[in-house]
């Protein structure tokens, strides 16, 4: 039998969330919840919204499973926000992890964990509470990935890594063997990183500019 689960968010992560545990988990998703005043429908998926300042008295948190569906907005300060307030209701934190994804680093994965399909996560990597994989990342061995961190897609993260709490790593970003980032650190898109980041660093790729030929002129296309 399924365990009931509870989905804080009504946006675009909270509606792939519901089609994620759906259809690839032990959990059935049963309501969700968001801030009273951000209800703007009674309805999302076809299931209950609930105000999340009442969401206990409706869904006890010895029946049912939760999770928080936010993205990295504030360098994940949201998403750990309210991580913080369901766990103080008594609430336990779901993961889920693909079964399309990779893994060997023995379950080394903490709660509220959302670990989307193509991810490579290698021997001895240890994954904290609240982190984000979406698709086609790759976690080399031994790397250490710290709470409330944020990995959009198809990153590289070499072995022995260290990142700090509520990073960002951005698409295609590059992170070389056995450096450390410190914490709330951003790595952009396109990223090549070849040296450890201070805490609170921004580090973005250079972005392609618009030739002067325009697309009509080049004759083999």
């Amino acid at each position: 039998m399924k365990k009931p689960l509870v989905i804080f968010g009504v946006g675009d992560i909270a509606q792939l969330a519901h089609y994620y545990f759906s259809h690839d988990s032990n959990y059935q998703v049963v309501a969700f919840t968001v801030d009273s005043s951000y209800i703007n429908q009674e309805i999302f998926q076809g299931l209950p919204v609930v105000p999340f300042e009442d969401v206990v008295q409706h869904y006890a948190p010895d029946r049912y499973g939760f999770f928080v569906a936010l993205s990295y907005s504030k360098l994940n300060s949201l998403r750990r926000e309210k991580y913080l307030a369901a766990k103080a209701f008594g609430y336990s934190l779901a993961s889920y992890v693909s079964t399309r994804a990779t893994v060997f680093n023995d379950n080394k994965i903490g709660d509220n964990c959302f670990i989307l399909e193509d991810n490579t996560i290698q021997p001895f990597v240890t994954i904290g509470n609240n982190v984000t994989l979406w698709s086609g990342n790759h976690i080399g061995h031994h790397s250490l990935i710290h709470d409330h961190c944020f990995v959009a897609s198809h990153a590289v993260i070499s072995g022995g890594v260290e990142i700090g709490e509520s990073c960002f790593i951005g698409v295609n970003a590059t992170l070389r063997d056995h450096i450390k980032v410190g914490n709330r650190c951003i790595i952009g898109a396109g990223a090549l990183l070849l040296a450890g980041a201070e805490p609170e660093g921004v580090y973005m790729g250079e972005a392609t500019e618009r030739s002067r030929i325009p697309s009509t002129r080049l004759r083999n296309i």
